[in-house]
C-alpha cells in the first residue's frame, strides 16, 4: 500500500527511488532484491507500469525503470478513497514526454530526499502533494500553481511551503511573474491549507541559476525577502530542514 501510494502522490518514480523510500531498513543487497522482487509482483498484478522511457536509458536494465501506476492500482486507490471518504479521483496511467518527466522525476526526488531528511532529523514530513492537487485558488478566479506544498511538523512547530522545481527551462521574467503571484496573494492577506501563508522555496540545477533567481528575488517588493527562498535542487531538503530546526532548538537529534 505504501508503495502504491508513494506513486501516485508522485505520480512517476524511478525503481532506485522506490528502494530509498521503503526499503533502506534493509541491507543494501536484501533492498535491492528485495525491491525488485515487490516491483515485479506489482507489475505483474497491472497494479503499476513500466514506462518505456528508462533513466540511464537501456543500458541502465532494471535500474533505470521508471514506474507509475496501472489500472489495478488506479482501482486500488479509488476503493481506498471510499473508505477513507475521500473524492479525489486517481490519476489516470499514461505515457509522459521527455520534459514533462524530468519536471516530474525532479519533483519525485525532492520528495524522497525531503522522507530520507526526515528519517535522520527529528522531524515529520506531515504532507506532501503534487499538482494539481497542490494548487491553491488565489480568491480571484483562479489558482497559485506550484509544483508541490508540503508539511513539516515537530512537537511544537510547523513549517508550510510551496515548492517551485526549476530546471532552467523558464526565462527569468515568467518566473518572475509567477513569484509576483505568490507576492501579491500574500500582501491581500491570502492562506493556504493550514491557515497561515506558506513560504515559497524555488530549486535550482546550478549555482548561476541558484543566483539569477537570488538577484531577482532581491529586486522584489516586500515581503518577497521574507517570503521567496531559492537554493541548489541538492540542498533543498537539508534547508527546509534548518528552517524548521533552527525555530525549534529543541527538536534537533
Amino acid at each position: 500500500m505504501s508503495v502504491i501510494r508513494a506513486v501516485q502522490k508522485c505520480r512517476v518514480l524511478s525503481g532506485l527511488q522506490i528502494q530509498r523510500l521503503h526499503f533502506a531498513a534493509l541491507a543494501p543487497v536484501s533492498a535491492e532484491r528485495t525491491r525488485r522482487r515487490v516491483l515485479s509482483r506489482l507489475v505483474s498484478w497491472r497494479v503499476l507500469a513500466t514506462l518505456e522511457r528508462r533513466i540511464g536509458g537501456v543500458r541502465a536494465g532494471s535500474d533505470g525503470l521508471l514506474f507509475t501506476l496501472d489500472t489495478a492500482g488506479a482501482k486500488l486507490l479509488r476503493q481506498w478513497a471510499v473508505q477513507d471518504g475521500d473524492s479525489a479521483p486517481p490519476r489516470r496511467p499514461r505515457e509522459p514526454g521527455m520534459a514533462f518527466l524530468a519536471h516530474t522525476l525532479a519533483i519525485s526526488e525532492f520528495y524522497v530526499c525531503l522522507a530520507e531528511s526526515s528519517r535522520s532529523s527529528n522531524f515529520e514530513l506531515a504532507e506532501f502533494a503534487t499538482e494539481p492537487e497542490c494548487w491553491w485558488p488565489n480568491g480571484a478566479g483562479g489558482f497559485l500553481k506550484p509544483d508541490a506544498y508540503t508539511l513539516l511538523s515537530t512537537p511544537t512547530h510547523q513549517d508550510a511551503w510551496w515548492i517551485e522545481v526549476d530546471l532552467g527551462t523558464e526565462t527569468i521574467p515568467r518566473l518572475r511573474a509567477k513569484l509576483r503571484a505568490y507576492l501579491g496573494f500574500a500582501q491581500l492577506g491570502g492562506h493556504g491549507p493550514t491557515a497561515v501563508m506558506p513560504r515559497v522555496l524555488i530549486t535550482a540545477l546550478t549555482p548561476a541559476r541558484c543566483d539569477a533567481i537570488a538577484r531577482m528575488i532581491t529586486a522584489l517588493p516586500a515581503p518577497a525577502n521574507l517570503l521567496l527562498s531559492v537554493c541548489l535542487d541538492n540542498t533543498a531538503a537539508e534547508y527546509l530542514a534548518s528552517e524548521l530546526l533552527q525555530d525549534n532548538p529543541n527538536a534537533r537529534g
